[in-house]
């Protein structure tokens, strides 16, 4: 994969952007209420809690939307490439936007099952999403 563009990593968000170090995608959930919540803050959307945290995720999600992109955003980028929205399955009404890889673009449909991979860039592991594999 050609050119990537790295997130901003400050104190709120660093562990999400870290944590692709051990293969484990973790998303804030507020200890009080159990709400999960994304992108991070230190404070719980639902009941203003500041007692929050990151918490590991099975890593699976379903595709919600995507959008097959045939504009580089830069000279070096490859296209085309499908980026899109999936709901993490066992972190209720959490969504992310990520790129899908290891997928045809005329594969990706929307409620396939997908699962978190990470690709490391400088000091931040980016969860892109590929195709469950149907023997796991």
């Amino acid at each position: 994969m050609s050119f990537q563009p790295l997130p901003a990593v400050n104190e709120d968000t660093v562990h999400f952007w870290s944590s692709g170090a051990d293969g484990v995608l973790r998303i804030q959930r507020c200890v009080p209420c159990l709400t999960w919540f994304h992108p991070p803050t230190p404070v719980c959307p639902e009941c203003l809690s500041m007692n929050v945290g990151p918490q590991p995720t099975s890593g699976r999600a379903t595709v919600m939307a995507f959008s097959v992109n045939h504009q580089p955003w830069s000279p070096d980028m490859e296209v085309p490439f499908v980026v899109g929205i999936v709901a993490i399955d066992d972190a209720p009404g959490v969504q992310l936007t990520t790129r899908f890889i290891d997928v045809e673009v005329t594969a990706v449909r929307v409620g396939m099952a997908v699962e978190v991979s990470f690709l490391p860039a400088e000091d931040v592991f980016l969860p892109l999403f590929r195709p469950v594999d149907k023997e796991s």
